[in-house]
């Protein structure tokens, strides 16, 4: 039970000091860190000033002042935009219009450590295809208008020229703050997959070691993107891209399997025995270990062949004896016999375990039979327009990604941080209806103009490419195309975008004028701007609070005096309430029913003294 005011200024970063100030707290002082005393808690292991010690790594112009810009508080919040989503009241999807560092900063406190999966396809650099600002302390319209990016109409005026001189470092820049916060959403068993070609993989691979470490980087899938062709080449045809994958925490990551295809089961489980009907076909793998396998002299023993032949393994076998004669007795084990008469041995992997779950398979580094010419295609049979979006990706080969990095039991949240046209919100909520799967999406896209009428900024064709798509399986469901189905499948979607903040932005003054100065501070008399809404600030309170947005929020009706609402979420055992009525009156407060850990947020001004003393000792007070 605590009383606290509210502001807007949480990044990742004060997380970080608290755990600091646990381990050191004779460091901190007025909230300020007293770095002598820091150096002398820290010991043998702060390496020393004069220290000739090189790190390896990649360094450019602007590295530091891109990590200073992740750490830095957003100066805006997220709001609703009811109408434009679909089943807006029981979706868990979200879609959020904002550039993405924002919101990157935004979902910090109440998704950090929640997502299993990013797959993100950012601009690849190749000379015209991107525009981020690199400056957050005012508006973003404000700064692109001013230095010359963004027309009065809002269309962008720049992209990033080869002929400039900071190429690489502009690019990195803008990938590396997003990559320190995407990292911090991540579980603790969450995995990162990131498109890139050859203009800037070699960099990417150097920065995610540094970010993510080099231990966590399980694998460089190569992309098969074309058939062929490739007459306009002038050396080599380019035949693919690659994707990045890196996990969280590799030593969590558990083994990795994907559903079987038909094709291999065809062509790998060709034989059947009498366990057919239960465990399908099986495939055969010898019993015999390999040379790279240890001495192990008690895997040395005779097996009897069919003919009551005593068959002995060369070197050792795989399995011990226990596990054997249990093979034998289940007739799991598979004798071949040569032509000069001899016994091999053979284990049988059927297609389904014993508890009739079928058997998954080992995925590939290389990805082959999913063009980029598919999802043009996937674009031309939803939009009719095959020019509506360059080169967005397949829907086929996200779904190979999320087969790799979620399981469709899991309820795991997926995040799109560069949403583009809307490949992966298609291939989840397609993998969803196939496999009855409950993953939940996390979309974002910058609103980006296109110069077209009917889709003035690429957000507006994401968002109609996800009512597509539902609409298209709702049908499919209708006609029982789709054999596998569930009552809970989420087909919908809530739309969000960045707005200014709700609350005031603090003005530096340094002048000596004392009207002026007066005047600063009655500006600031209340937090809040002029024409806040109660909903918007809402939205804002929870993202501070750590409640998510997929959070259930309930107006509570027994209230008469007061609006009050109830905001809960499975990420929490606590309750969030929320009054923003300029006077909460007596009768509401004896009348809410608060456990000792929820919290009451309201404005500080609609409280008496005796009120917040009341409340703060019985729940966790927040005032505003």
């Amino acid at each position: 039970m605590s009383y606290e005011r509210l502001h807007p200024t949480f990044t990742f970063d004060a997380d970080r000091l608290e755990q600091l100030k646990a381990v050191a707290p004779e460091a901190f002082a007025d909230g300020a860190i007293n770095w002598e005393t820091l150096r002398a808690a820290l010991g043998d292991h702060l390496e020393d000033e004069g220290s000739d010690v090189e790190h390896f790594g990649l360094f450019w112009p602007g590295k530091r002042a891109a990590r200073r810009r992740a750490s830095e508080p957003s100066r805006g919040t997220l709001i609703p935009v009811p109408g434009e989503g679909v089943d807006e009241d029981t979706t868990r999807n979200l879609f959020i219009e904002a550039d993405n560092l924002d919101a990157l900063k935004l979902l910090q406190k109440s998704y950090a450590g929640r997502v299993k999966m990013i797959y993100i396809d950012p601009p690849y650099n190749t000379g015209n295809d991107f525009v981020y600002r690199d400056d957050f302390r005012e508006a973003p319209e404000d700064y692109l208008r001013r230095t010359g990016q963004m027309g009065q109409k809002g269309q962008f005026l720049t992209t990033n020229a080869k002929s400039d001189g900071r190429f690489h470092s502009t690019w990195l820049n803008m990938i590396y703050s997003r990559l320190l916060l995407a990292r911090t959403l991540l579980s603790e068993d969450g995995v990162i997959f990131i498109s890139i070609d050859d203009n800037e993989v070699h960099n990417l691979r150097q920065i995610m070691n540094e970010i993510f470490g080099e231990e966590n980087f399980v694998d460089c899938i190569i992309w098969k993107k074309r058939y062929g062709g490739g007459a306009k080449e002038k050396h080599l045809v380019t035949l693919h891209e690659y994707i990045l994958f890196y996990a969280r925490d590799v030593d969590n990551l558990e083994p990795i399997f994907i559903p079987t295809t038909q094709a291999s089961i065809e062509r790998y489980y060709t034989q059947t025995d009498d366990n057919h009907s239960t465990r399908g076909p099986y495939r055969t793998h010898p019993l015999e270990a390999t040379k790279s396998m240890g001495d192990r002299p008690n895997l040395v023993f005779s097996i009897t062949a069919p003919d009551g032949t005593e068959v002995w393994p060369r070197r050792q076998w795989l399995w011990s004896r226990e596990r054997v004669k249990a093979a034998l007795a289940d007739k799991e084990l598979h004798f071949l016999r040569s032509r000069d008469g001899n016994w091999s041995v053979h284990t049988k992997q059927y297609l389904r375990e014993k508890d009739g779950e079928t058997r998954g398979s080992k995925a590939f580094s290389v990805i082959e039979s999913v063009y980029s010419q598919h999802g043009t295609n996937e674009l031309l049979d939803i939009f009719g327009d095959a020019q509506l979006f360059p080169f967005p990706k397949p829907t086929d080969l996200i779904k190979s990604l999320l087969q790799i990095g979620t399981h469709p039991r899991g309820k795991h949240i997926v995040v799109d941080m560069f949403a583009g046209s809307g490949t992966t919100a298609q291939a989840i909520l397609e993998a969803n209806a196939q496999d009855s799967g409950n993953r939940q999406m996390v979309l974002i896209q910058l609103d980006e103009v296109t110069g077209r009428t009917d889709y003035p900024t690429i957000p507006y064709i994401t968002r109609e490419r996800i009512r597509r798509t539902i609409e298209k399986i709702r049908n499919a469901r209708a006609g029982e195309l789709f054999t596998k189905q569930s009552d809970e499948l989420d087909l919908g979607f809530h739309s969000y975008r960045f707005a200014p903040s709700n609350y005031k932005v603090w003005q530096d003054y340094n002048g000596e004028d004392m009207r002026e100065v007066e005047q600063t501070f009655d500006m600031f008399e209340t937090p809040l701007i002029d024409g806040w809404q109660p909903a918007h600030l809402l939205i804002e309170v929870m993202l501070q609070l750590g409640f998510p947005l997929d959070s259930r929020i309930e107006s509570l009706p027994h209230f008469i005096a007061n609006a009050v609402q109830r905001v809960t979420s499975d990420f929490h055992a606590h309750s969030l309430y929320a009054c923003f009525d300029a006077t909460v009156s007596d009768e509401t407060i004896a009348a809410l029913s608060l456990g000792s850990e929820d919290i009451f947020v309201c404005l500080d001004s609609a409280l008496t003294d005796q009120t917040k003393a009341r409340l703060s000792d019985a729940c966790n007070l927040r005032t505003i």
